[in-house]
């Protein structure tokens, strides 16, 4: 019977790496993986994801987040009230409260008009979860209840009100729904169309991929503002709201495609003469196995990174279609649409919570815009 060795294990040499006990290795991570641990290392991706998120949220639960009726009419132009956690005496409360403007007593001493001031003596509290305008909750649950508001279901504006004394706050919310599912309908069609547009000519080339690039440049040459101004005019004022809305989304994919499918094609010609393409080809594969299975995958992460990119793009030409009176027509509500009131150089010098709109857009540019950035930097760190 052999005797253990009491002696401990000799220590590791001097610049070999140790290996942890537990946990899987880092090599066996799958790509995702891989790709979710980069973007986490990344402020500005993670800012951006969190941001998209919201966007989307607040898409989706409109009704419940808006603080009001987006049809709603109360006194027009009235200016934003501001959350005080004071009271008329100066004394700090926990519970937010509104003061309403109110006209008194005391008239102005040049105009002769009353003083217009907050009302201290009647307060409005504030809190979550109030009840207020009825609504069915994702167009199919009835419910009253909304995220934020006053505790007595009087109105409360916190960006004011536009002409017609509508909520601001409550239309760029519901907003937000007509201009982000504008823009992802559009990129969803230019992803499909771009992608097997430049994949297919790409990887078969010759004169179909001469003929198919023309083609394209064709379509990359027309002048696009001219062209959606002219498109969308053709439809009649008359037409019902969503044909004139499927309109314009068919007219932006059509003009947005070409240069999605010029970069697929770049990425596709590359990939086209690796090594485990070319054997593919050699064993008898079909061409639509090697482009489903070999190229289609390795050009999922520039499409990923390019859609992120071309969301922005489309929200801010919605929003410029919109202010023109291109995009949308009433009763439907976008961020375009609404920065139609801003076409007054004195409305924006008066009233310049009309703007509050312009705030939404960034805010979608920005999170998109460093979602992408984060996304490139995780997907191709090289």
């Amino acid at each position: 019977m052999l005797a253990r060795d009491p002696s401990p294990p000799p220590p590791p040499a001097e610049g070999a790496v140790s290996q942890p006990a537990h946990g899987p290795a880092r090599g066996n991570e799958s790509y995702i993986a891989l790709v979710w641990r980069r973007l986490r290392r990344s402020w500005t991706g993670m800012a951006g994801l969190c941001l998209v998120v919201l966007l989307l949220l607040m898409a989706v639960f409109a009704e419940f987040l808006a603080p009001l009726d987006p049809k709603a009419t109360d006194i027009a132009f009235a200016p934003p009230q501001v959350a005080s956690f004071h009271d008329k005496d100066g004394n700090f409360v926990a519970r937010p409260r509104i003061y309403a403007l109110a006209e008194s007593a005391d008239l102005d001493p040049v105009t002769f008009q009353p003083i217009v001031g907050p009302d201290y003596d009647h307060p409005r509290l504030l809190g979550f979860f109030v009840e207020g305008a009825p609504y069915k909750l994702l167009g199919l649950i009835p419910a009253n209840r909304h995220f934020f508001g006053s505790m007595d279901g009087q109105p409360v504006h916190f960006l004011g009100t536009d002409k017609f004394g509508r909520d601001v706050l409550s239309r760029a919310i519901h907003g937000s729904r007509v201009s982000l599912m504008i823009a992802l309908t559009v990129v969803f069609i230019v992803t499909v169309i771009g992608t097997t547009v430049g994949m297919v000519s790409g990887y078969f080339g010759g004169k179909f991929d001469v003929w198919m690039q023309r083609f394209v440049e064709l379509v990359l040459a027309f002048p696009q503002l001219p062209l959606y101004l002219a498109l969308t005019t053709l439809i009649p004022v008359t037409a019902p709201t969503n044909v004139f809305l499927a309109f314009v989304i068919v007219v932006m994919s059509a003009l947005g495609w070409a240069q999605m499918s010029r970069e697929v094609r770049g990425k596709t010609l590359a990939l086209a003469r690796i090594d485990y393409v070319r054997a593919a080809m050699a064993v008898g594969a079909t061409d639509r196995r090697i482009i489903m299975q070999h190229i289609f995958p390795n050009v999922m992460s520039h499409v990923i990174v390019a859609v992120t990119l071309a969301i922005p793009t489309v929200v801010l030409l919605e929003s410029f279609l919109g202010f023109l009176g291109f995009a949308v027509k009433p009763p439907l509500i976008s961020w375009g649409l609404m920065l139609q009131d801003t076409a007054a150089y004195s409305v924006i010098g008066t009233y310049p919570w009309i703007l509050s709109p312009v705030g939404f857009v960034l805010i979608t540019v920005f999170a998109f815009n460093a979602l992408g950035d984060g996304l490139r930097d995780a997907v191709d760190p090289y």
